[in-house]
Parts: C-alpha cells; structure tokens; sequence
C-alpha cells in the first residue's frame, strides 16, 4: 500500500502544512511508503512531486488524502479520477465577503474555492475529514452521506512550542507590569482585529492601564488596506505604543509573547478550526473569545466565549480576569484537561489511524 497527500501548497508553520506533514510522518511510520503532491512547497525539508506523477503512483489499493482550503481545479480533478482510497481533508475556506472591498483578488479567489465545496461533498469519496463539527456540516449541507464524515481537530506542533525555551529578551521587554492581551493569526478581514482593537480600547479606557495589545501575525501586503483599517482604529482611539505588533516571529519569541499575555483574546468573525486557540489553553493563557464559525466548538470549556459583539462585554471579560486569581486557575485546569483530552498529538494519531482502519 502507498499513500498520497495532495494539496496546492505546501508552507511551513503553517496549520494546514503541518497537518500534510504530519499524516506524511504517521503514514510512514506504519511502513506506508508516502509522497506529497503539490504546486510550490515553501520552507519545508519535504521532497515533494508534481501533480502530474500521481497517476502513476496511486492505484486502486493505495490511499489518496486531498487537503482542501483554496480552489484548485488540478486537484479536484485528479481526486476525482483517482482509483485510490479517497480521503477529503477539509480546512474550510473564507466566505468571500470578507475581503470585499479590500482585496479583489482575494474575494475572487475564495468564492472559487467556495464553488469547489459541492463538487467535492458530491464525488462519493470513502472519507471526508472535518478539522471542526462546523466544516463536517458545510460538507454534509451539500452531499457528503453523513455516514462517511467525521471530525479530527488538525495535527499540529504545540508540544514543541510548550517544550520551547522562550525569547528571554522579548519575555523581559513585555513583563514591564503592563497586562498583555496576545492575539495570534494571519492579519486578514475575518480575523476581526478592527473589533479586537475596539474591545482592548474599551479595557484601556475602564480598567487596564498599563496595558498593552500583542498581534503577532504576519501582514499581507494585498490586504493592505485591511491593515490600515486596524491602524486607524488604533490611532482613532488614541491607543498609540499600547499596540505592539509582532510580525515575524520564531517559536521562542511566540512562546514569550504567549507567557507574557494574561489573555489571549480573538474576536474572529470566521475560524475552521483556529489553532492558536489550542495553543494558548496548552499554555495556560485563559482564552476569551467571540462565538462565530468553528471558535466555540474548539474552545469548548477551556475558556470564555461569548456571542456578543459588544466591545464592553469583553473589555469587562478581561478585568475580571484580571482581577480573579481563582477563575484564571480555574480556566487554565479546564483547559488543560481539554487539551489533554482532545488535542495531544497521541489523541489525534490514535484518532486518525481509527478512522481510517474504520472506514477501510
């Protein structure tokens, strides 16, 4: 038996490559002989193949996993016409309103991606693989038999980050005695940071201060005028260096920005899963978030999430947080049962090999 990962791009330190790579690793390591199929890789030690030798690796008694979160046609037709074990990896894809009026070619090329969601859910693969309960029903709302579904949270690499020695500098420089509030992730329209600067606002103004907003998260160069929009935000509430924004970071810097935070809050409008989510309850940082999407299927009861869009709700979320020692306690031991109980990457290698021992 061989396996195939398909996927456009393959990029290191990121969700959806580290979750290609490891299914490559865990297939291997039953004696799978394993090949990923891709476009471009970007930072990663994998030796990939193209698209185009596919045809000639996989045949009927081999096992084809397809990760999907762009559009791509090539792909969607060599799943299609494949006579392996066919396994849809779904990571979601952005609703396409998001970047209107920001990014043309963005919003183009989700609603593309969008498009592709029925044709998959329709093709009658063996498995289809939701990071989130929430993407399983996008599937399942357009075809995918329910009875072929089933939810495995993505692999990922927070034990490396939990065992990482921490940036002591960047640690010393952000334990000044201001309270941090970390958000981490791509800095894109459906991130909502626009909201997040509103609540961190609203907290500055009625409880914390000092205080300081940590958004690591690399910028986008065509989404630049969501970036503007959040700089004008920042400067429209006259919040100035309260702002720290932290763009390219390596693991040790990321765990300093993560032990220095007193919360981690995201006020996201749209998540298939959202890793750094998992990240901060595996490092202890009480999590406050918004529930839109997959955010509050994730957290489950390793943190405060909240409907509401109200900026004061949250900026009055954090002070208490602030303020009650025993409710941090008490939300840092239920999210490390959770993530013990959901998320370590044993759970999820016994996860993934059951499903797929399950559906053979």
């Amino acid at each position: 038996m061989k396996a195939a990962i398909l996927l456009p791009t393959l990029a290191g330190h990121d969700a959806v490559g580290n979750d290609a790579l490891t299914m490559a690793a865990l297939l291997r390591s039953r004696g799978i002989t394993t090949r990923v199929f891709c476009e471009t890789a970007i930072g990663v030690a994998e030796r990939t193949s193209p698209l185009s030798e596919l045809e000639g690796f996989c045949g009927p008694r081999d096992l084809l996993i397809y990760h999907f979160s762009v559009g791509w046609p090539a792909g969607l037709e060599a799943l299609r016409r494949s006579p392996a074990f066919r396994v849809v990896r779904y990571h979601n894809i952005t609703p396409p309103e998001f970047f209107a009026g920001i990014s043309t070619a963005h919003e183009q090329a989700c609603r593309r991606g969008r498009a592709e969601v029925p044709r998959l859910a329709r093709l009658g693969c063996e498995l289809y693989l939701g990071a989130s309960a929430y993407n399983l029903g996008e599937l399942r709302a357009e075809g995918a038999p329910a009875e072929r579904c089933a939810v495995l949270p993505p692999f990922h690499r927070i034990e490396h980050l939990v065992d990482a020695e921490a940036d002591l500098g960047l640690l010393d420089r952000l334990c000044d005695g201001a309270c941090n509030i970390l958000m981490v992730g791509r800095v894109a329209p459906n991130k909502g940071h626009v909201e997040l600067v509103d609540a961190f606002a609203a907290f500055v103004d009625g409880w914390g201060d000092p205080a300081r907003l940590l958004i690591v998260g690399k910028r986008d160069l065509a989404l630049a005028a969501y970036a503007e929009r959040i700089q004008q935000r920042i400067e429209q509430h006259r919040l100035g260096a309260r702002v720290r924004w932290l763009e390219s970071v390596n693991e040790a810097q990321l765990k300093a920005a993560y032990l220095a935070s007193s919360a981690f809050m995201t006020l996201s409008g749209h998540e298939g899963f959202c890793v750094p989510l998992v990240e901060a309850m595996a490092l202890g940082v009480p999590v406050v978030a918004r529930d839109r999407s997959a955010i509050a299927e994730t957290v489950g009861d390793g943190g405060i999430v909240w409907d509401e869009v109200d900026p004061w709700l949250y900026a009055a979320t954090l002070a208490r947080l602030q303020d009650d020692a025993a409710l941090r306690g008490h939300l840092r031991e239920r999210a490390h049962r959770r993530y013990a109980r959901e998320f370590t990457p044993e759970v999820l290698r016994q996860r993934f090999f059951d499903l797929l021992d399950r559906a053979a």
